[in-house]
């Protein structure tokens, strides 16, 4: 009887590594990939910070829309008329005195 000797079956390893590797790749990009969790995590926080941004200038441009409005000729509002005069061009009716 002669002994032989046997080779371990090199297929089977292979195949299982090649399907280890690609299971661990796919793992990775799925959580840092391009479009894995974490990026989702840093695109839905950005699309909060901009929602909130969006907001604050919405209420600014309502605010200055309504100034305009009021200073229209439509609609003209005596008080902040006066206003704008005394601010930006520095005016004073006749009757006060500008104490510095």
């Amino acid at each position: 009887m002669a002994v032989t000797k046997s080779r371990p079956a090199v297929g089977p390893i292979l195949f299982f590594g090649v399907a280890f590797s690609l299971a661990v790749y796919f793992t990775f990009a799925a959580v840092q990939g391009e479009y894995g969790l974490f990026s989702r995590t840093e695109i839905l926080a950005e699309t909060q910070l901009l929602e909130v941004q969006l907001a604050s200038m919405q209420d600014d441009v309502d605010r200055m829309e309504n100034l305009t409005r009021r200073l229209s000729d439509d609609y003209l509002d005596l008080d902040l008329l006066d206003q704008q005069a005394r601010s930006v061009l520095g005016l004073i009716r006749g009757d006060e005195m500008v104490i510095r």
